[in-house]
């Protein structure tokens, strides 16, 4: 606003009072507030706001966690500190502008005529030259023509010592605008932060703090809520979220606060008719769309109306915007596998959003019930499988480098041709939690189709994973010939029963041992019931598996001298997958299926199912969920708000905008000539003066000199 960062100095009251209000009104105050909320945003941008607790204590620990909470720094905008040094900002801008406004407008109606001649002699740009007309007549050619280029223009006539009225004083100024916007873009600051508070959550929480509102923090059906916890249609300014699913309607919108919810009812119900999603290529969503009906509750009319991202629909002066989209409660049938041994499959139908309870039926007698909840149902999942079998894809082999390749793939465009990219839908998936009676809870994320991970033997993806912060990590269960999981299941049932693995034993070593070779007989027979009996394992002890590979290596690491470790070690799991093929044979014959055929398909069977039959064994669920069939209701989520500040903000915005162009691009300049009679001519002696030394400047004043009085001095300090 000025050069003076002081502030507004009043004559009465307290000495605390003045300087209050002295530091209260002072530029420099509130470049500082300015300063703690530029900080305050940026805190605001970097740290995810309105998370559960439970994600800043996994990310940041509990110290940094309940700090956060204390001071909000999890909820920046809507802290009660934060719309504190909103309002400061407002009152200390608005008496800043209250105290440099009158000054501004007195310096625009000022065209300063009264400045003495000796005062243009001090000025940087300057010139001084005789003219052939009158003092007078110079005096108005010389208006005339500042007046002519755009100038405003005063004359005023002075005495001198050739005789009283003999001198002419032409005063002009250009350039008013650049003062006003040092108005226009505080007056902006003011509009924007008043916006800002409008629409925020401080008349939510005058509420709250004078109507008795308090949040809500329990669960249960809307209806149930008390009316303490909701606020009322006619609430001026809110910003909420609805959630609709596809054929029904609501007219309660939630805002969410630190310590709980508050129920915002609505004018009108918003029924979802049809939710439309469009996806690139990526999987990405492209495109949010809602039909929806609006029903007037008073008159009872209904209005159809269309929602698409940046394209709201507006009733009784609410915006409705699409937000996102979620699952409206899609209906799952799944199939429960046991993976402990002794257990047998059965059916299961629920609800995303929904629970039920999981009884020992598919694990092993004495397993704890466990409480199964439904968390969601994504039906497609695009994944990125370019660089699955990539040859040469490893640089320890020189035979595997292409040097182009290698050198392209660092230089050039961001968006790298190099890198080739396979995008490819691999189908639904479910996700869901199972929660023991201690409350603990494990999340768990099925596809539904097995999957072709590059190595040409699709697998089913069962993931699990301990916390929301941590990445899923995936059992892979090979699909048999049937396209099922139903081969690994058999097998892992045969493993755990002791008569089918001396069974298979026997078969491997009829097979590979001449029968009148009995000495040696006996020998592989002993070798391969310890490795198989190594691997079936004994369950858990201590909380770790006992069987898998890790308990095949334990156990060479323990027995076998370590000179003798890689070829004793490549003669066991010869030995080991041989009894487990034989093994899954016997699994087959007992179903009454036909033996698999020893082809490249069942070695990729083979390979993956002995893996999996280890990995299977730290598997922390008694079952694992097959999504066999889903029905799905989508379900759309908008953003419901009353904002009286909006225009306010897009007229603090266009203030702003113009503020910010007149102190840049427009100049104050001002011109007095000094046109007297001396010696029996007449003399005229001119100054420029700018609020910013610029070339244009330079060059604008030797036109002007040129212009109005013929004279060509340049400016002082210039060649």
């Amino acid at each position: 606003m000025s050069d003076n960062t002081q502030g507004l100095h009043i004559q009465s009251g307290s000495r605390a009072l003045r300087a209050g209000i002295e530091l209260l009104s002072s530029m420099r105050f509130a470049i500082s507030l300015l300063t703690v909320i530029c900080i305050a945003s940026v805190i605001g941008t970097v740290l995810k706001q309105h998370e559960p607790a439970v994600n800043y204590v996994n990310q940041f620990g509990p110290f940094w966690a309940e700090l956060f909470g204390a001071i909000q720094l999890n909820a920046v905008y809507s802290a009660w500190w934060f719309l504190l040094i909103l309002a400061f900002l407002v009152v200390s801008t608005s008496l800043c502008i209250a105290r440099n406004t009158p000054k501004i407008l007195s310096d625009l109606k000022a065209y300063k005529e009264n400045i003495r001649e000796q005062s243009l002699k001090a000025f940087h740009h300057k010139a001084e030259a005789a003219l052939p007309g009158t003092a007078e007549a110079e005096a108005h050619r010389i208006g005339s023509l500042l007046a002519g280029g755009g100038w405003k223009v005063r004359l005023q006539q002075r005495d001198t010592a050739a005789g009283p009225g003999s001198g002419w004083m032409v005063a002009a100024k250009a350039g008013a605008a650049n003062k006003l916007g040092y108005i226009a873009a505080h007056s902006a600051i003011v509009l924007v932060c008043v916006g800002g508070l409008l629409d925020g959550d401080l008349i939510v929480r005058a509420q709250m703090l004078l109507g008795g509102k308090t949040p809500y923090q329990g669960g249960g059906l809307i209806a149930d809520v008390k009316p303490e916890h909701r606020l009322s249609e006619r609430n001026p300014t809110f910003r909420g979220n609805l959630l609709v699913a596809e054929g029904t309607q609501s007219s309660t919108a939630i805002l969410n606060q630190s310590d709980g919810v508050l129920l915002q009812e609505l004018p009108f119900a918003v029924e979802l008719k049809k939710f439309i999603v469009e996806h690139y290529s990526t999987g990405m969503p492209k495109l949010f769309a809602s039909e929806i009906v609006i029903h007037d509750k008073v008159t009872g009319e209904k209005t159809p109306a269309r929602v698409e991202v940046n394209h709201p629909a507006s009733y009784r002066g609410i915006e409705i915007y699409q937000s996102s989209f979620d699952d409206g409660g899609s209906h799952l049938k799944l199939r429960a596998l046991p993976m402990a041994p002794g257990g047998k499959p059965f059916d299961i139908e629920g609800t995303v959003g929904g629970s039920t309870q999981l009884s020992a039926q598919g694990a092993a007698a004495g397993a704890d019930t466990l409480t199964l909840e439904f968390t969601a149902l994504r039906t497609i999942n695009v994944e990125n499988f370019g660089a699955a079998g990539r040859a040469g894809g490893s640089g320890a082999d020189v035979r595997k480098v292409d040097l182009r390749e290698s050198v392209e793939s660092r230089l050039g465009a961001a968006n790298k041709t190099v890198t080739k990219k396979e995008l490819r839908n691999v189908g639904p998936s479910v996700s869901y939690k199972l929660r023991d009676a201690a409350g603990q809870a494990r999340e768990f994320h099925n596809y539904m189709l097995p999957v072709d991970t590059g190595d040409g033997v699709p697998v089913f993806l069962l993931g699990v994973r301990e916390s929301p912060a941590e990445p899923f990590r995936y059992l892979r269960v090979p699909a048999d010939d049937k396209g099922g999981m139903e081969g690994f299941l058999r097998m892992r049932e045969a493993l755990a029963d002791p008569a089918a693995r001396e069974e298979a034993v026997r078969r491997y070593v009829g097979q590979a041992i001449d029968t009148s070779r009995r000495d040696l007989a006996e020998q592989l027979q002993q070798s391969a019931s310890r490795a198989l009996a190594l691997f079936a394992g004994r369950g858990m002890v201590d909380g770790k598996p006992t069987g898998g590979l890790q308990a095949v290596s334990d156990f060479m690491e323990a027995n076998v001298p370590e000179a003798e470790r890689t070829r004793a070690g490549e003669v066991l799991v010869r030995i080991l997958n041989g009894t487990l093929f034989e093994l899954a044979q016997l699994s087959r014959q007992r179903a009454g299926l036909p033996p698999l055929p020893q082809d490249d398909a069942t070695r990729g069977f083979m390979t993956q199912a002995v893996l999996s039959l280890s990995d299977a064994q730290v598997y922390p669920a008694p079952v694992a969920l097959e999504l066999t069939d889903f029905t799905q209701v989508q379900a759309s989520v908008f953003q419901v708000a009353r904002a009286p500040g909006k225009n306010i903000v897009y007229l603090g915005c266009a203030l702003l905008i113009l503020g910010v162009f007149a102190m840049l691009y427009v100049r104050e300049r001002r011109v007095w000539v000094w046109v007297a009679p001396q010696d029996g001519r007449t003399h005229a002696t001119m100054a420029l003066s700018a609020n910013r030394k610029t070339l244009d400047g330079d060059k604008e004043f030797v036109q002007l000199a040129q212009k109005l009085i013929g004279a060509g001095t340049a400016p002082e300090g210039t060649a």
